[in-house]
């Protein structure tokens, strides 16, 4: 199973926008699938349900630091590498989707009871975030391809 169809199928399964990013590179970096499942578990819905970053978004960044991050706090150039990349990512994901929060993607500020209710109502967690949590795993997928291209 490649990436999007393992976040896909993690998505529909019940597990968070992140958690499904995430989980779908786990293996890639020897990550146990439920460690995994865990780190990602507050992230979903915009942080915690607030609305903030969507959960596609921040899956995405969390396997983008499995392998651009740093491991020494004074490792300067692989820190700026890692949040050159976040950049990246969430330039890209805005580009195609116009925003990079749950609010602005959805059009209904998910952290409110009444936002969320609209969101649920109108169906949009299960007809639209799951083409966001494909095309965060997508948009990955192209920057390493890219980095695999140039090295």
């Amino acid at each position: 199973m490649n990436h999007a169809d393992l976040a896909l199928s993690h998505f529909q399964e019940g597990f968070s926008c992140a958690q499904a990013v995430l989980v779908a590179f786990a293996p890639d970096f020897g990550l146990d699938r439920d460690l995994a499942l865990k780190i990602a578990a507050a992230f979903g819905g915009g942080m915690g349900r607030t609305g903030g970053t969507c959960g596609a978004a921040s899956g995405a960044l969390m396997a983008l630091g499995l392998k651009d991050g740093a491991t020494r706090g004074e490792d300067k150039t692989t820190k700026e590498r890692a949040y050159s990349r976040a950049r990246e990512f969430l330039e890209q994901f805005q580009a195609r989707h116009g925003a990079i929060t749950c609010p602005g993607l959805l059009g209904h500020d998910i952290g409110t009871a009444a936002g969320m209710e609209a969101a649920r109502e109108q169906g949009l967690f299960k007809s639209f975030c799951p083409r966001l949590v494909e095309d965060a795993v997508k948009i990955v997928e192209e920057m390493w391809a890219r980095d695999e291209r140039v090295e």
